[in-house]
């Protein structure tokens, strides 16, 4: 007999953005800053471009239509413990 846990993916509440750092809150209480400067299209966007985004898959992902940009919360999740390493 086999069995299987739900998959729960990290989801998104509240984005901030400043000059150096993108900020999350996730629902499960956890916060996560990452730099810009890994993701080039928000580092040389404008204040305005930066904070003009919506979430996207319930959370799951964030959408940036000024830059054509989508950042998923996983993806950053994961890469933010491999560059830590």
């Amino acid at each position: 007999m086999s069995s299987s846990a739900a998959k729960l993916e990290p989801v998104a509440v509240d984005v901030k953005l400043d000059d150096a750092m993108l900020h999350l809150r996730l629902a499960d209480g956890r916060e996560l800053s990452v730099p810009l400067a890994w993701y080039p299209k928000l580092a040389g966007a404008t204040a305005a471009q930066r904070n003009n985004f919506r979430f996207i898959g319930n959370g799951v992902g964030i959408h940036w239509p000024d830059l054509d940009e989508d950042l998923s919360v996983l993806g950053m999740l994961v890469g933010s413990s491999s560059r830590a390493a």
